[in-house]
């Protein structure tokens, strides 16, 4: 394919899975995205095996279409794609149908089913076929899945012990279980057939059957209403709501429970450098638990901006990095600047669907720290934290900008 080819096609801005198809239609790879229109047009910007593979570029070459699927989020398009991903197995997505050590979901058959994490080297160990009544999965983004099921055990409980439901063989096995029910993580005592319909809209929700459920759910408010259990008809349309709303749901976060917790929130900082213009570069450096974790550190030779202006080459940056949806977010996001990159950096979160806190390190005329603009309790939370990330990426920035100087002096 060519970038004429998909230019042309109407590929909508919305989250969603694409396909790559091969001269019988058949499927070569599947891919989910933010926005599908960025994400497909991406594969044409002429530095695809840079950026991905030279596997992906020649499959690239070698098909003739695109198709796509779009979705009310980004969660259900990744639910979608490890689903697209299992019973087609296109030969490019080798990653996602080989690696063992991915989270698998499984629904136990057993009489109050458990709804279980599993990785995929265990499962084979840890169950029989005749004990598992559903499996999804592999999930290869750790953090998405996690956040798949945050959202899950809002709309529904179920059981996630150890031990099959009525077979604890402790007291504080039993007690954890009535614990759990009395914050609302385990279902209250129920029916049978009240448990089973939840599992039965879990498995739906995880086959990407969410218009599914909305309309089930639909129908059983109506009938609650007819024999007057407002109550119950209020629970139900709230279920509803959360459902038919679940970008929005998948985007809240209690920064008073989150922003406190060092041992797992993740920081990146970004920074531009250049000189009057020229040999302009972009880095992302990241910390995690507090710690620079190198690994994940990046630069980005800017493209689009050819005269000195930051903020441009901040966007330019941003919106590549919330391109890939397969790195992990992080729970802060550091800018060196003040209003105007901070500002610029929560636009592109918004473009993306995404909701971040953003935090702008202001220098003083000697270019040292003055003050970090952003949400109060954030920036008390990880004060030491931006200001090291902040600094790793002045860093960063300066020595890429350096050595891309060199070369062209060099050349």
């Amino acid at each position: 394919m060519k970038k004429e080819d998909v230019v042309k096609e109407k590929i909508p801005d919305a989250p969603g899975v694409y396909f790559f198809l091969g001269k019988r239609k058949e499927i070569l790879y599947i891919g989910k995205a933010t926005s599908l229109k960025n994400r497909v047009r991406s594969y044409f910007d002429g530095r695809l095996s840079e950026k991905r593979s030279h596997l992906i570029e020649k499959m690239v070459e070698g098909a003739k279409e695109v198709e796509w699927t779009d979705t009310d989020s980004v969660l259900e398009a990744y639910i979608l794609e490890t689903n697209l991903i299992r019973s087609h197995k296109p030969r490019h997505n080798t990653i996602s149908k080989d690696d063992k050590s991915f989270n698998h979901l499984i629904i136990t058959n057993e009489e109050f089913p458990r709804v279980l994490v599993v990785r995929g080297k265990d499962i084979t160990e840890k169950f029989t076929d005749k004990e598992i009544k559903y499996h999804f999965g592999p999930f290869p983004n750790g953090s998405l899945f996690k956040e798949a099921l945050k959202i899950i055990r809002r709309l529904f409980q179920f059981y996630d012990t150890k031990q099959p439901v009525g077979k604890e063989k402790s007291k504080m096995a039993r007690g954890r279980i009535d614990f759990n029910r009395q914050i609302g993580l385990y279902p209250s005592v129920q029916s049978k057939k009240e448990y089973q319909k939840t599992i039965r809209h879990i498995r739906l929700f995880f086959e990407g059957k969410k218009g599914q459920v909305v309309k089930e759910l639909e129908n059983e408010m109506k009938a609650v209403v007819k024999t007057e259990e407002f109550e119950k008809a209020g629970v139900i349309k709230k279920k509803i709501f959360a459902l038919t709303h679940i970008q929005d749901i998948a985007l809240l976060k209690d920064s008073s429970r989150v922003y406190r917790d060092e041992k797992t929130v993740r920081i990146e900082a970004y920074d531009i450098a250049h000189l009057a213009g020229d040999d302009m570069v972009g880095v992302m450096t990241v910390l995690e638990a507090g710690k620079v974790k190198k690994s994940d550190y990046r630069k980005f030779k800017i493209q689009t901006v050819t005269k000195a202006n930051d903020t441009a080459a901040l966007k330019e940056v941003l919106d590549r990095r919330l391109g890939h949806d397969e790195w992990p977010l992080p729970q802060v996001l550091v800018v060196d600047g003040s209003t105007a990159q901070k500002n610029v950096a929560e636009s592109m979160l918004k473009k993306y669907g995404i909701v971040i806190p953003v935090v702008g390190v202001v220098k003083n005329e000697r270019h040292r720290p003055e003050r970090i603009i952003g949400v109060r309790s954030v920036v008390h939370a990880h004060h030491d934290a931006i200001l090291l990330a902040n600094a790793e990426a002045h860093r960063f920035a300066i020595n890429y900008h350096r050595e891309k100087s060199r070369k062209r002096n060099f050349s």
